[in-house]
């Protein structure tokens, strides 16, 4: 969960009453919030680094706010103040406009080269904006926790913010390789191009967590203006010239991206939070964004999205008997407009563009239950009693997972869903369109597909933890999922088990030992490929995600001569370098899955 730093006289005084610290941690608790601590700057820096140095540090009251992660719209003061205000009842949710400019929309015209690298922009202007210390600090501030949480640092969405009376529109959205690029960085005096930009920030320790995302790329993204100036290089930095201060009146806001989805949830979080302080209140200047292809869209849209959402549904989920009038007022509360539509017993709701986090009826459904209040709920018995046990795959599951961590293997737990090439191209495998369960409409392009093997979700867990101590040995238990017409539901579970060993030497004898113990375990024996018998063998495979004679499949023998049945249940081996390298790993890998099912 993020954590926002507010200034506790500010939001006080926002909120219009001073409050004690319980008054204001139950307040937070019956919103949805949790007060994690009623501090100072001075006093967090005395805890992280002594007293000595915290001295001359403002002791000015701090709250430090756990913010629920899908909130975007309380990651700064303006967002929880006004929220809270709606859930008081002691303000409305304010209507968000888009303003048409007299002399026609500022332009970002996209160039095809974007495609190579970053291929999203979208943007807004804020008009006659009144910035102070504080509320200037809090506009940077947002953008940070931005970065930090729905941009994945950066690597999803940048934010690039700008003085719109020192640059001139239209704007062009270029990719341009690093020589051709110069300017003047933001706060420096020298012009840099883009390799002597990249080796000046190699050392620094904000923007330099950044510079992987475009270094090793032949072409950077760049924003120009109509004066052929340089507005940003995104993710990394802004010009000099356009840079932002306390006199700036007219902001330009622009945010590139690899998933469009999150930078117009982005953009409409900066805007409506900061649009307050505008001449016309929650008013902004819309941007025309003109695509290769001729394609032409406005951004940002703070029309308001409409759901309808069953009476009934809400009040079998929460237990409460509600009428569609007491609904429909607290879900006001949640800075949801909604009214009912009483033939039908269903309620019509807004989700303001401030809301990005609602996308289903379980989502109004839960804010209903929090402006009624959890603790106000009635506890009532279940209708009826039941004895509840483990389905038999996963009490099977269990034991094996059991015996895996007592040889010494660290259990993870990835996601189920994963990219398309994360599942096919980066283990060196082609889609045949059988297999895979698709997403008909993924919301970015981390997850599109439901994974048909365990190894991407393992392999991406030692990616993110390969500056541990070696040997890294780590598995997982769980279900995969395959396309499968004589179902109802056209697909199908099986619950496999999946194994990586990473060190500086290969380590296949120890994968093949896991999977030895393994059997020994479920009392398998290792019977020869050419016999009848009943237990399990291995031969050599030519599956290409493995390196070449370093893998071998694993076939079950079921049931008694002559009627027995044999099966390809798994394989394993030394993970191919491609591979290896698809994943970002500099270590040799042996991996291990196999069907787990079949032993059942």
């Amino acid at each position: 969960m993020p954590t926002v730093n507010v200034d506790k006289n500010e939001l006080f005084q926002a909120l219009g009453k001073h409050y004690t610290t319980d008054e204001f941690r139950e307040l937070c608790f019956e919103f949805g919030i949790e007060l994690e601590e009623d501090t100072s700057e001075k006093e967090m820096a005395s805890k992280e680094v002594g007293i000595a140095k915290a001295e001359g540090l403002s002791e000015r009251p701090i709250l430090k706010i756990d913010i629920p992660s899908n909130r975007y719209d309380l990651l700064c003061h303006e967002g929880i103040s006004r929220a809270l205000l709606i859930f008081q009842e002691k303000a409305n949710s304010p209507p968000y406009k888009l303003v048409e400019p007299a002399d026609g929309h500022v332009q970002i015209v996209i160039k095809p080269e974007t495609a190579q690298i970053r291929p999203h922009v979208v943007g807004a202007i804020l008009r006659n904006i009144k910035f102070t210390e504080r509320n200037y600090n809090n506009f940077i501030d947002l953008q940070d926790k931005l970065h930090n949480n729905i941009c994945r640092k950066r690597t999803l969405v940048a934010i690039g913010t700008h003085d719109f009376d020192t640059i001139k529109g239209p704007f062009t959205y270029e990719a341009l390789s690093p020589k051709e690029i110069k300017f003047v960085p933001l706060n420096q005096t020298k012009e840099l191009d883009g390799e002597e930009l990249m080796n000046f920030y190699s050392t620094d320790k904000h923007l330099g967590k950044f510079l992987h995302i475009i270094r090793d790329s032949p072409v950077y993204p760049v924003i120009y203006d109509a004066n052929r100036k340089v507005c940003s290089l995104p993710p990394i930095i802004n010009g000099d010239l356009s840079k932002i201060t306390l006199n700036t009146k007219n902001v330009f806001i622009e945010c590139t991206a690899t998933d469009l989805t999150k930078a117009k949830v982005v953009l409409n979080t900066v805007v409506t939070m900061f649009s307050e302080y505008c001449e016309q209140p929650f008013t902004a200047e819309p941007v025309k964004v003109i695509y290769p292809d001729g394609t032409e869209r406005i951004y940002p849209d703070l029309s308001p999205r409409t759901m309808t959402v069953k009476a009934d549904y809400i009040n079998a989920c929460t237990g409460l008997s509600l009428e569609t009038s007491e609904l429909v007022t607290l879900l006001k509360r949640m800075s949801l407009s909604a009214k009912d539509v009483e033939e039908e017993a269903k309620i019509l709701v807004e989700v303001p563009p401030t809301r990005a986090d609602v996308l289903h009826a379980c989502d109004i459904m839960e804010d209903v239950a929090i402006a009624y209040g959890f603790n106000n709920i009635p506890k009532t018995l279940p209708a009826c009693a039941t004895v509840g046990k483990s389905l038999p795959v996963n009490k099977f599951s269990d034991l094996v997972r059991r015996e895996i961590a007592l040889a010494g293997w660290t259990e993870v737990l990835p996601l189920i869903l994963c990219s398309h090439d994360e599942n096919f191209a980066y283990l060196n495998k082609k889609d045949d369109n059988l297999t895979a369960v698709k997403l008909a409409n993924p919301k970015t392009a981390e997850y599109q597909v439901v994974r048909t093997s365990l190894l991407p979700g393992v392999l991406k867990t030692v990616r993110e933890n390969k500056k541990h101590t070696l040997p890294i040995k780590v598995f997982e238990v769980s279900d995969v999922v395959f396309k499968d017409n004589s179902f109802e539901r056209l697909a199908r579970n099986e619950r496999h088990v999946c194994a990586i060993y990473c060190n500086k030497v290969s380590g296949f004898e120890i994968i093949q030992g896991l999977l030895n113990r393994i059997m020994d375990m479920l009392d398998v024996k290792l019977v020869s490929a050419s016999d009848d018998k009943k237990g399990y063998f291995i031969k050599e495979s030519d599956d290409t995600t493995y390196f070449p004679n370093r893998s071998a499949d694993i076939f079950l023998r079921k049931g008694e001569a002559p009627s027995n049945i044999t099966k390809k249940i798994g394989s394993f081996g030394i993970l191919h370098p491609q591979v290896l390298e698809n994943f970002e790993l500099t270590y040799p890998c042996s991996a291990l899955e196999f069907n787990l099912e079949e032993f059942m």
